[in-house]
């Protein structure tokens, strides 16, 4: 099977001078009034790394921290479109662990999102950054924020140790679909460690081949017998896990849609989907997300986002 080429909306942007673009952001936010759009063509026609460098550059010219002097100059959603995107990635997803564990009550979601769909690699950088950032232990700091079986899932993902080897073994599928079965829908009460060891251990080509197995030996999807076995923030992680073995890149459309749908906008939710996929996949999230809704993501983006924070994520997604 031919592995599917995924691609950022936001690419390299050549030629690159530093020097140039912190000039422009300098002017743009020089004397009376702001020059938001300059800002916008700046940062969104440039990667995290050029970001970084121009960021560099900008302190090194004229002794100023960038993200400082944005700060000041901006406000609201747009500034926190902005200030994300001077973030590394990794730094990024560590800010906003801590965010969703932080103070009273917790973003399960956004603990969901971060800890089931990133990379082995990714998550060991992300809580190696936590510890920089934060002089605290994530594990530690998920741990006493979250309980029971959801908490076990979510520190089985933080082990980052998920096969990320592609090849599919039929007959472990086979096996594990039943085991699956048999700790669910045969038995009163659920099994959740099978399902957790599995769901946490198996490469995503792995996962899908249980999955269809599961169906053809018992005749139903594994998210129905999910919805059926579990409830609240377990079945939310369980299902993300699935999604995201199935398609990732459908799985981000999902939690774009959701984020506008109905009353009130999830901006935390928006912007991080767009800022975090930008370089690795949002031009297959923007075809999924049409492909599931009907309706462009800049569509959605449009009647949901106004001002300069609609046009930065309108920039980001390459949508007119």
């Amino acid at each position: 099977m031919a592995a599917v080429k995924f691609q950022g909306t936001v690419v390299e942007c050549q030629p690159f001078s530093a020097e140039q673009a912190a000039a422009e952001l300098r002017k743009a936010m020089k004397g009376l009034g702001t020059d938001e759009a300059k800002i916008i063509d700046v940062l969104a026609k440039h990667t995290n790394k050029q970001r970084q460098e121009i960021a560099l550059t900008f302190k090194t010219q004229y002794g100023k921290e960038l993200k400082a002097e944005l700060k000041s100059e901006l406000g609201g959603k747009f500034e926190d479109v902005v200030i994300a995107l001077l973030e590394t990635p990794t730094n990024y997803d560590a800010m906003e662990l801590k965010k969703a564990v932080k103070g009273l009550g917790t973003d399960e979601g956004t603990l969901i999102e971060i800890l089931c769909s990133r990379s082995n690699a990714e998550i060991s950088e992300i809580k190696a950054a936590y510890k920089k950032l934060f002089k605290s232990d994530l594990e530690k700091d998920i741990m006493s924020d979250t309980s029971g079986h959801f908490k076990r899932l979510l520190v089985s993902q933080l082990s980052a140790n998920r096969d990320e080897n592609l090849t599919v073994d039929q007959a472990k599928a086979d096996a594990e679909a039943k085991e699956l079965f048999d700790a669910g829908a045969n038995k009163i009460g659920t099994d959740e460690s099978t399902f957790n060891r599995i769901l946490s251990l198996r490469s995503y080509p792995q996962l899908v081949a249980t999955f269809d197995s599961y169906r053809r030996q018992y005749g139903k999807e594994i998210e129905a017998v999910i919805k059926a076995e579990t409830s609240g923030y377990l079945e939310d992680g369980y299902l993300a896990i699935v999604s995201i073995a199935k398609s990732k890149t459908g799985y981000f459309a999902e939690r774009l849609y959701k984020s506008m749908k109905g009353a009130g906008t999830k901006d935390s939710v928006l912007i991080r989907c767009v800022v975090t996929r930008s370089e690795v996949d949002l031009v297959q999230v923007k075809e999924e997300f049409l492909k599931k809704y009907g309706k462009t993501l800049g569509s959605f983006i449009k009647g949901d986002c106004s001002g300069d924070y609609k046009k930065m994520l309108l920039a980001l997604c390459k949508e007119a």
